[in-house]
């Protein structure tokens, strides 16, 4: 294997280590929650801080991996995520584990405006590689809850965080090896694509179209990966009666709805991105009601669709930002992209909490989301229609 093509490697399981690590508590406190004596919705809100700072870090990370060096802080991602989770599985309070979670937030926030940003420098293939380090993370999404409720069921909700939290450290370890020997340089020459050296024409009308979509989107995705497992333990009584049956029902929509980023980051290299853009999102507006109502079978198959439809966006922003912005300023432009979505994304957790418990339950939810999607789709309508071809020339 080439370096670079191990560079791509560590850069794609970073991506599944944030997703995956991320989702261990949305799965975990199922059961945690009658250890600690309190209801699901009230403990699983002990993690907004965590959500808060997955989002509002994102800044400061971007601002250091372009002054100071992304690979380094690629290195602090890994290992500051793994001693984050194995805090949290050490905790033996409420307190205690809120503050692992707040750690795991801080860390897991560095990897979107820094790995993204390495990822796509020289890609000679943006659509590609956008989609399949986008398929990376939405694994980590999908076996984030079949691996914790495997290692609940075989050891406890403190395994569930340790063991990934010590793998992370190692992938940490073995990056800084790769990077100390030289490795993570982007190499020149040979087939990479032109870098615009200047904000490309129109970028103003696409930047502000994807702070809309990227506002409300956050909340989408975030609540649609966090309040499934429990969705699924609530609807799904007809088709899987424990823990490890509905979280395997879970990852299967998971894993399987990911392979939507891959078919939607080859379908924008190939065409352009405002009718790929509008199918996805229309995908949403419709399916999310069906979820809302439906159980056991119908709701599998709802929730597959709207799933392939939520992921399925995920590199199509990305790509209207590298093709629109320099690389010199694209870290600092993917970590306010990325404040913005995880920063409202954060809400997700409270949101559910109120819905399910003060609130409709799931039916309320899903119908909030529906209207979340509608707003997206009207901003995706006022994108120009433009294919990727004439976005490489950098604006006077």
């Amino acid at each position: 294997m080439s370096t670079e093509r191990l560079r791509v490697l560590f850069l794609n399981l970073g991506h599944f280590t944030d997703h995956f690590c991320m989702l261990i508590f949305a799965t975990a406190v199922i059961t945690m929650a009658g250890e600690f004596h309190m209801s699901y919705g009230a403990l699983l809100a002990v993690a907004t801080p965590g959500f808060v700072l997955f989002g509002a870090a994102a800044l400061g990370a971007g601002w250091l991996g372009d002054r100071w060096s992304r690979s380094h802080m690629l290195v602090v991602f890994f290992c500051g995520t793994g001693f984050a989770a194995v805090v949290v599985g050490m905790a033996n309070s409420v307190t205690q584990i809120g503050i692992g979670l707040a750690l795991l937030g801080l860390f897991a926030a560095i990897y979107h405006p820094v790995g993204i940003a390495m990822l796509v420098q020289g890609a000679p293939k943006l659509g590609l590689r956008l989609g399949v380090n986008g398929i990376f993370g939405n694994m980590g999404v999908a076996f984030a809850p079949l691996v914790t409720g495997a290692l609940v069921a075989a050891f406890d909700w403190r395994m569930a965080f340790i063991v990934p939290g010590v793998v992370a450290i190692g992938l940490g370890l073995a990056f800084w090896w790769f990077a100390g020997q030289g490795y993570a340089v982007v190499p020149t020459g040979g087939k990479t694509r032109k870098e615009p050296v200047g904000f490309t024409f129109g970028w103003q009308r696409v930047l502000a179209v994807v702070a809309v979509m990227t506002l409300v989107g956050g909340l989408v995705f975030n609540s649609t990966t966090v309040a499934l497992p429990k969705l699924f333990d609530e609807r799904l009584s007809g088709i899987a009666d424990n823990l490890v049956g509905f979280t395997a029902m879970a990852a299967v929509v998971y894993a399987g709805a990911s392979f939507a980023q891959l078919a939607s980051g080859m379908a924008i290299d190939r065409y352009a991105v405002k009718p790929v853009l509008l199918t996805t999102v229309a995908l949403q507006v419709i399916m999310m009601p069906i979820v809302a109502t439906q159980t056991d079978w119908p709701l599998f198959a709802a929730s597959f669709v709207m799933m392939l439809a939520v992921f399925g966006q995920i590199p199509i922003t990305d790509a209207l930002i590298t093709r629109y912005t320099p690389d010199a300023v694209r870290g600092r432009v993917f970590s306010i992209k990325y404040i913005l979505n995880l920063g409202v994304g954060s809400l997700a957790v409270p949101s559910i909490w109120y819905m399910h418990e003060q609130a409709g339950g799931f039916h309320d939810l899903f119908l909030m989301l529906t209207g979340c999607a509608a707003v997206v789709l009207v901003a995706a309508a006022i994108l120009p229609y433009r294919r990727h071809g004439a976005e490489a020339v950098a604006a006077e």
